[in-house]
């Protein structure tokens, strides 16, 4: 792995100009990269904001959005406890706290959050009669939120 290491470095020193204008990376202040260096992540986590070099084809990289996500999560129908049928939906905001861990622990951490939100939705509100989710709305969002907040 060091000869590959060296090898490319040497290749981008030979090739500057062309490995300046392709292997330069820009991050923006709300984003951070993950890079990987045949298939492990480098020392120090996220990089970013700024500049950074990027080795070719040794070096990979995925960028991080930390910004406050939102998505709805889409309507549907939950058997109550006291057997009556509720269509519900929710909207759900969260934020990226560690890049390393969404990149490293989770295939795609959006799509897994919103697969957790609806699961929630219905496993907390399965667990409730129809007079208490109308009248505990802002209880069940809390409880529903400690779940998520938990979880990820």
């Amino acid at each position: 792995s060091y000869f590959l290491i060296g090898l490319s470095y040497f290749l981008t020193v030979l090739f500057f100009p062309i490995a300046l204008c392709t292997n330069l990376k820009i991050v923006q202040e709300y984003e951070r990269a993950v890079i990987f260096r045949l298939g492990r992540i480098l020392p120090g986590g996220a990089k970013g904001p700024g500049l950074f070099f990027i080795l070719p084809c040794i070096d990979t990289y995925r960028k991080i959005d930390l910004r406050v996500v939102s998505f709805s999560v889409p309507p549907q129908e939950i058997l109550t406890k006291d057997s009556v049928t509720a269509e519900v939906d929710a909207v759900v905001y969260y934020r990226v706290k560690n890049a390393t861990m969404a990149v490293n622990n989770v295939e795609n951490a959006e799509s897994s959050t919103r697969l957790l939100a609806q699961t929630t939705l219905r496993n907390i509100l399965g667990t409730k009669t129809l007079a208490e989710l109308l009248s505990q709305r802002e209880s069940t969002s809390h409880e529903v939120q400690a779940v998520l907040d938990d979880t990820t």
